[in-house]
């Protein structure tokens, strides 16, 4: 696939390619990129990893920031967070020696780089329990600037943040910045995760007017999980509608298995371990 087909895949409003994708060896870095994070977001993850740790070792700190950026999130996403922690600390240790450069239309840029490494930073606190690092390091990737996709991470983190400190009304307002970030720039797997966030944000909420809404948002993020085979994203959304609507909970229960099993074949060994032994992953 061409640079422009996979940024296309990677942040617009396509659905992602059926199947793998592969790149040559010698295709540019940023394809390759491009490419990996395709891989991540549908649960192919061993994929993404054989690409992934060679761009660590890139003669371009950008690149390599990006990579080692990559990655930890793919470890998040399967439970991971102590050990995407050190590879986010990679990412920004590369990305503050980045000369300033004309911006990126997606943010594969150095201020990009900064905030995607102190947003992964901040996830990685925030799942440690460490709230106020978690608050201190969102506030330093907001102040980066870094474009449409540093927006909609963080309004993914700063509601997690409130989530996670129990005030759920709070997390209502990042949560819909994202949703409205991810909508304009057209970015389809993007608007999928914030209807997520914001499913869950209204839903510890609790208020009954709007969970016809969150059963909605959640549904409809199912939904395109499976028509983009955004399988990362699949599992997640199907366990949470199995505990929202107890009346179909064994129906989303077996969803979310079935889609994790085959996540966890597509995983590598070290991916496979973090999973198994990860709180956030059911067993």
């Amino acid at each position: 696939m061409q640079e422009r087909s996979l940024r296309i895949a990677a942040f617009g409003g396509d659905p992602l390619p059926a199947g793998p994708i592969a790149v040559p060896p010698s295709a540019p870095p940023v394809a390759r990129l491009l490419a990996a994070v395709v891989l991540g977001a549908q649960g192919r993850y061993a994929a993404a990893m054989t690409i992934l740790e060679a761009l660590r070792g890139s003669a371009s700190p950008l690149v390599a920031s990006l990579a080692a950026s990559t990655l930890a999130s793919h470890r998040r996403q399967l439970g991971g967070h102590t050990r995407a922690r050190p590879l986010d600390g990679e990412a920004y240790a590369l990305a503050v020696t980045l000369p300033s450069a004309a911006p990126d239309p997606d943010g594969l840029d150095a201020a990009g780089a900064r905030a995607d490494a102190l947003l992964g930073l901040a996830a990685d606190n925030l799942a440690l329990g460490r709230l106020g690092a978690a608050r201190g390091l969102l506030a330093r990737a907001r102040a980066e600037d870094a474009g449409w996709r540093a927006t909609v991470r963080s309004g993914w983190v700063g509601a997690e943040i409130e989530l996670a400190a129990g005030r759920a009304a709070a997390a209502l307002a990042p949560a819909r910045r994202a949703l409205a970030a991810a909508r304009e720039r057209g970015a389809r797997r993007h608007e999928v995760k914030s209807g997520i966030v914001l499913g869950v944000a209204l839903v510890a909420e609790g208020d009954p007017g709007e969970r016809d809404n969150a059963r909605d948002l959640l549904e409809n993020a199912l939904t395109a999980t499976q028509e983009s085979e955004l399988h990362s994203l699949s599992w997640v959304v199907a366990g949470v509608l199995a505990d929202l609507r107890a009346e179909h909970a064994e129906e989303y229960r077996f969803r979310a298995a079935q889609v994790l099993h085959a996540v966890l074949r597509r995983a590598d060994p070290g991916g496979r371990r973090i999973a198994r032994g990860s709180p956030w992953v059911p067993t």
